[in-house]
């Protein structure tokens, strides 16, 4: 979870009972994006996680250090080249169960970003969530599971700086064993972390919905104009 003194994605010092206001909003959105997985629809009879890979760890040659945060600035794109991704980022807020809003159905190619949250580059966790698929197409995120600690993953934000990350962790989390401190926590206080969520595992046609999530992990490592 962020450092009780900080509320997400602000480092305002709070305290008493503005810390206990703080902690019991973030618990509700995190309490949302487990919900918002469950609720996707998806196409019939698709796998789209590989529960196999869950909690990968990396066993190459030795993730760089940390670079230092950038102050906020909202993101324009995302580009993941592995997956030859360049996906534009719109603000998106929750719905009535505390769950963002995803980017609507009838835009697949759009990721949508937590605009009350941490920016991505600036210090904390940016949450940057899309679909996998629709009912009748692959969306932005399909391949999200296949990526791999030690790749990269870059975002483009308003002050014209590109914030450059570096996966460290990919989990395809089944939605019977979630938790949400493992899955969208700050790892290290103080980097500026990111977190790519969507659904994942296996789409059952008994509740219409997937049985995991699929979260990658990445912090900053680069920044550039």
């Amino acid at each position: 979870m962020p450092d009780e003194s900080t509320a997400p994605g602000e480092g305002a010092h709070t305290s008493g009972t503005g810390r206990l206001v703080m902690l019991t909003a973030w618990a509700v959105l995190l309490l949302g994006l487990w919900l918002w997985g469950r609720e996707a629809t998806g196409l019939p009879d698709t796998a789209t996680g590989d529960l196999a890979g869950l909690g990968r760890a990396y066993d190459g040659a030795p993730l760089p250090a940390p670079a230092k945060p950038l102050g906020p600035s909202a993101p324009r794109r995302l580009d993941i080249p592995q997956l030859a991704v360049q996906a534009p980022v719109m603000s998106r807020g929750l719905d009535n169960k505390g769950a963002i809003v995803p980017p609507p159905f009838n835009q697949p190619g759009v990721v949508g970003w937590y605009g009350a949250g941490t920016a991505p580059g600036a210090p904390g966790t940016a949450l940057l969530v899309g679909h996998v698929d629709t009912t009748t197409k692959a969306a932005v995120f399909y391949k999200l599971s296949t990526l791999r600690p030690g790749e990269k993953v870059r975002v483009v934000r308003a002050d014209d700086k590109v914030a450059e990350f570096t996966i460290d962790d990919v989990q395809v989390i089944p939605l019977t064993d979630f938790d949400a401190d493992r899955a969208y926590g700050t790892r290290k206080p103080g980097r500026a972390e990111l977190r790519l969520i969507t659904c994942g595992g296996t789409f059952d046609r008994t509740t219409q919905s997937y049985t995991a999530n699929v979260v990658v992990s990445a912090y900053l490592t680069a920044t550039g104009p």
